[in-house]
């Protein structure tokens, strides 16, 4: 199977927060509370990330230092943890001197104290809550609000658990946006309005730089993709695809030799330009002239794109940068990113056909994905094999980005479930998508958003997920319902 390149991680930065008068009143409390600290270090690692340890804040001075630290780190995520109470000037300064987004962790050691064997000392063990509302407050107070405060018990919760996974996978998509190289070659397809976005609103937004390539570029690539190249991507393709005969539609053929040879070599091309230009991700659009390489090469993309998803790099059709950035937030949460529109409706068992003609995240197929090889690309020059598949089933989500008209982006967000049942064998993919109340409502109140007509697709119900990115992004956001 085709596996991730660039494994997801975060760097987590961990302090707890302590009321220093305490250690030197009862003995035996330090060492207890460095132990629970400890103990919740392990909580966040457990998730795959790397956690920048400062340890215990008692201090004004300390909390100083450790902002100064942080700063240093190329933090993604703040985690203050609130291991007993502390005055809020353990907190200000960490708050007031970073940028990257605060959360707070008050995960007592105990579901509730022995009342019969209850004293001070076993209080303050379990003081996690007490300062909770000052520091919420101090943080407004300051312009800088905390994200988030997960409330539970530090051993055995779940629930706590799984929120502190949701901010650690939060923190993964944070890290790969900042810097990320997404890459823009060609042009908008004509007519396009909802396409157009300009590269530094985009920067600015996301923390993103936008190289441009030139058709030429990915053409120099392609004229340097050898045999051996070739060869081992037929392999790779005719082991992940399955090749059926043509079905109804008599656009596709079963995958001749012509187009396999064709799709390799684009896809190797794609891998060399990768490289060549350091690209996290690629959004393009090209036509060619009739008969030239250019329009050979911008024609052969289809199946190495869907590749390039698995891997972890996500490649967008139709000059998209907009659902490109949704398509690598859905893959960092590890959800997918399949690029996708709206296809007819099935009024008579209440679904709508999701899915597109371009690249998709085979990762998240249910089944073995099918080539076909189309002797046109509806709406589009050029010819050969394409990618057709539907999204595994059970839960989905749909993850639009959108300008307002202002020019500020905007998340639209939806949720909703993939089933089973036939889809068109027209070597696109298309998804079963089932939405509440009903299908045409939820469509009805989505379009009304004012998003753009595509979304990237992923699997699972992460709608509040991906509204927390949007918040800690500073961006508008609306989960339709």
């Amino acid at each position: 199977m085709i596996t991730r390149k660039k494994q997801r991680t975060a760097n987590i930065a961990f302090f707890s927060v302590i009321h220093e008068v305490y250690f030197e009143q009862f003995e035996g409390l330090e060492k207890s509370l460095n132990g629970y600290h400890s103990d919740t270090v392990k909580l966040v690692e457990s998730n795959d990330v790397k956690v920048f340890d400062y340890g215990i804040v008692g201090s004004n001075s300390k909390a100083f230092e450790v902002a100064e630290r942080i700063n240093g780190d190329r933090i993604d995520l703040i985690v203050c943890n609130m291991i007993t109470y502390a005055t809020s000037s353990v907190f200000a300064p960490i708050v007031q001197n970073t940028n990257a987004p605060i959360i707070l962790t008050a995960l007592q050691p105990l579901m509730n104290m022995d009342y019969s064997k209850a004293c001070t000392f076993m209080q303050l063990e379990n003081d996690n809550i007490c300062s909770v509302p000052e520091f919420t407050g101090v943080a407004i107070r300051l312009g800088k609000p905390v994200k988030d405060v997960i409330i539970g018990c530090l051993y055995n919760d779940k629930a706590a658990e799984n929120e502190i996974s949701e901010w650690c996978e939060i923190a993964k998509v944070l890290h790969d946006l900042k810097g990320a190289r997404l890459g823009l070659m060609g042009h908008v397809l004509e007519a396009m309005y909802d396409m157009h976005a300009d590269p530094t609103a985009v920067s600015s937004a996301f923390g993103v730089h936008i190289p441009l390539i030139e058709i030429d570029d990915v053409v120099g690539e392609y004229e340097k993709v050898t045999d051996e190249e070739i060869e081992a991507k037929k392999a790779l393709i005719l082991q992940e695809f399955d090749t059926p005969t043509p079905v109804s539609d008599p656009v596709t053929m079963k995958l001749t030799d012509s187009d396999l040879e064709k799709a390799a070599k684009g896809a190797a091309a794609l891998d060399r330009l990768i490289e060549t230009f350091r690209l996290d991700g690629l959004a393009y659009y090209y036509e060619g002239r009739e008969n030239t390489l250019q329009r050979e090469v911008a024609t052969s993309f289809i199946v190495g794109n869907s590749i390039l998803n698995a891997q972890g790099t996500p490649m967008c059709g139709e000059f998209d940068i907009k659902t490109l950035i949704a398509m690598l937030i859905m893959d960092r949460l590890n959800i997918g990113g399949s690029f996708a529109e709206f296809h007819p409706f099935d009024f008579n068992e209440d679904f709508i056909l999701v899915g597109h003609d371009g690249p998709h995240h085979i990762a998240v197929a249910e089944g073995k994905p099918i080539l076909r090889s189309l002797t046109k690309f509806h709406g589009k020059p050029g010819s050969g094999a394409s990618v057709e598949f539907k999204l595994k089933e059970g839960p989905i989500t749909m993850l639009g980005i959108t300008q307002t008209h202002d020019g500020r982006f905007k998340f639209v967000i939806g949720e909703g479930y993939s089933k089973k049942g036939p889809i068109p064998p027209t070597g696109n993919t298309n998804t079963r998508g089932f939405f509440e109340p009903t299908t045409k409502e939820f469509i009805k109140r989505w379009v009304m958003e004012g998003p753009t007509h595509h979304y990237a697709l992923g699997i699972g119900h992460r709608a509040d997920t991906i509204k927390k990115i949007a918040d800690v992004l500073g961006i508008e956001s609306v989960i339709v319902k």
